[in-house]
């Protein structure tokens, strides 16, 4: 009986150019992953390609397509869908893999659970330390616990390449915040399973995602299309209520707010693409995770 193959790992990194060294310590973590060597794809976004490690993959493309637009890009770098690799890995341009055998760790996974769509990654800051953001759940207060979610974190992922097949990719129109969420409640409502895998770690700098120019306006306007795009009609309502209470409760700045709401209009106005509702069955499989689709 032959055993089986070891699943082969793609990660695709978009970069404007602007971070060079650590975009060259991010390819070294990765070269430096134990076992089959991992492909990797580079997609300079709006920027010049840069000067890539023989044997990477790269491409420059003439405008910001943002992050969906441009790790859609990365992903087709290896084949439609990805195809061409068994899993894609999503690394920021800013991280790293401070470990050796994250890339093992994948692929065991990824082999042991057919029914595994995507991992999550635990993000650390440099002195180890795991922001309440980066835990792909409510209840965030252990950042090593590890289990079944219903989101994961763009930038420190890993996707089984038949997602995108199944569930397609990400939405390119988003541009910036929520666009993972999106293909995530896709990939449940395909019958794929989502998990937070504590022990695969990206080390990130600590940052604020209020830094982009266009956080408060994108969030709002992409929460109103994730509702429109993915919800049964009754809780699209019920999500985006609780939503704006949250919001003004959180008391944001008189300009953080005014861009909140320009947003939260500009997603009921504007085209949010392809609606196709989530079953009532993948509603209530998220709520038993912890995360009914409504917070």
């Amino acid at each position: 009986m032959s055993e089986p193959k070891e699943l082969k790992l793609g990660a695709v990194v978009i970069t404007q150019g602007t971070r060079p060294v650590e975009l060259k310590a991010l390819l070294d973590s990765v070269a430096a992953q134990h076992g089959p060597a991992v492909e990797v794809a580079v997609v300079a976004n709006g920027a010049p390609l840069p000067e890539l490690p023989a044997g990477v993959r790269g491409v420059a493309v003439p405008e910001n397509l943002g992050i969906p637009g441009g790790r859609n890009v990365g992903i087709d770098l290896f084949g439609p869908d990805g195809r061409d690799v068994d899993v894609v890995l999503f690394l920021d341009d800013d991280g790293l893999l401070p470990l050796t055998d994250s890339a093992e760790k994948l692929r065991e996974i990824f082999a042991a659970h057919p029914k595994l769509g995507i991992v999550s990654f635990r993000i650390a800051d440099e002195e180890g330390l795991t922001q309440r953001r980066h835990v792909p759940r409510l209840r965030a207060a252990d950042p090593m616990r590890a289990g079944q979610v219903t989101t994961f974190l763009g930038g420190a992922s890993a996707v089984r390449s038949e997602v995108f097949a199944t569930a397609g990719q990400l939405p390119a129109e988003f541009f910036y915040g929520h666009e993972e969420t999106d293909l995530a409640w896709r990939a449940l409502d395909a019958g794929w399973e989502i998990v937070y895998l504590p022990d695969v770690v990206l080390r990130h700098p600590r940052t604020l995602p209020s830094r982009h120019a266009t956080y408060n306006h994108n969030i709002a306007r992409n929460r109103v299309w994730l509702a429109r795009r993915n919800l049964p009609a009754v809780l699209v309502p019920v999500y985006l209520g609780v939503w704006f209470l949250l919001t003004v409760a959180r008391r944001p700045s008189g300009e953080a707010l005014r861009a909140w709401l320009g947003g939260f209009a500009a997603g009921w106005r504007e085209p949010a693409g392809p609606r196709r509702p989530m079953r009532w069955s993948t509603v209530w499989r998220m709520t038993r995770l912890g995360r009914p689709p409504v917070i």
